[in-house]
């Protein structure tokens, strides 16, 4: 680890984070009774084998099956991180949602714990949509599905190739990884960089433990996946007040896969399924000038919605400008259907 943090000083960078905002301001809690309706503990199976765990919500007064959205957070970031506000507003509007921590992190199972593999999140999506088919208060005609930042790519993959999602909303999306990473990683860190891909290959072949480093550090210019001050508050501050389980560590293989990863490429393909990006103008993580440029290519039905503030603020100080855009999205594609 030693050696890892000589080579990666100064060289890692700010990824598209699932996560929230330079703003600490919480979102106050609704009163826990009225959780108690909406909200129920959830666990299933992948194809695979791995226990996928989180929250089943639903309308408080429904007559018959709903409409409901499938929803994960981002990268290195658990269900805690507000994404129940996000379904609290879902289910006032009268959809159900399915909320799940990845594979490797918080209440899910899976190994080696805190990897993140793109690819396998996508299939998670799926089988996330296979299990919530099976209860018996969803329309499995009525299914939608969101994600922000790392899984608001993932969902412009899944919409594409999934004609089971009949609507997708993606918040502060991926578009590429490897462009992202090229805007900010520079020039002259990359072969060192990739040498310690390299490296890291190797000692796992050879059976050692996966090369770490963490997810945020107080010091912007130390080794960290997302060295951002706005970074580092937030994660901190909301695992503290929010998500115990959330830990501040990844695998370096999770930042390799992340710069292999192209979901804008199937954004065309999501036709004529309905998508709703939503973009933040200042976001210079999942840059908003690429996400932009992928709604362009996205063909119709579509809407784009802009918000003014950077990456983080959708799910807290923007929440409102966020979550109202994309209940009603669904309440036209879904519940009005």
């Amino acid at each position: 680890m030693s050696h890892l943090c000589s080579m990666t000083r100064r060289q890692l960078f700010a990824f598209g984070a699932a996560v929230t905002t330079a703003s600490l301001d919480i979102v106050p809690d609704r009163a826990a009774a009225k959780e108690e309706t909406m909200r129920k503990d959830i666990e299933f199976k992948t194809q695979d084998g791995v226990v996928l765990r989180g929250w089943h919500y639903l309308p408080e007064q429904r007559s018959g099956k709903v409409p409901t959205i499938v929803m994960a957070h981002g990268f290195s970031a658990v269900k805690e991180m507000y994404l129940d506000k996000f379904a609290e507003v879902f289910a006032e509007a009268g959809l159900g949602a399915l909320v799940f921590d990845n594979r490797n992190f918080g209440a899910s199972g899976g190994e080696p714990r805190q990897e993140i593999d793109p690819w396998e999140q996508v299939r998670d999506y799926r089988d996330a949509i296979t299990f919530v088919e099976t209860l018996p208060e969803t329309d499995a005609d009525r299914i939608g599905i969101w994600g922000s930042s790392y899984s608001g790519g993932h969902v412009l993959m899944v919409g594409a190739i999934d004609r089971r999602v009949k609507c997708v909303v993606g918040q502060v999306p991926l578009i590429s990884g490897h462009n992202n990473a090229r805007r900010l990683i520079r020039a002259d860190f990359w072969a060192g960089l990739h040498r310690m891909f390299d490296d890291d290959r190797r000692n796992r072949y050879a059976g050692k433990p996966p090369s770490m480093i963490p997810v945020v550090a107080q010091d912007p210019l130390a080794p960290s996946a997302l060295p951002t001050p706005d970074s580092w508050a937030w994660f901190t501050e909301t695992g503290r007040t929010r998500a115990p389980s959330w830990r501040n560590e990844v695998t370096l293989r999770s930042i390799e896969m992340f710069t292999e990863y192209e979901p804008g490429s199937y954004i065309s393909f999501i036709s004529p399924t309905p998508l709703l990006l939503i973009v933040a103008s200042g976001d210079h993580l999942t840059v908003a000038d690429e996400a932009l440029a992928a709604y362009e290519r996205a063909l119709e039905p579509k809407r784009l919605v802009l918000l003014s503030g950077g990456h983080f603020d959708a799910y807290v100080k923007d929440f409102e400008q966020a979550s109202t855009p994309a209940r009603n999205w669904f309440v036209t594609h879904l519940k009005n259907r």
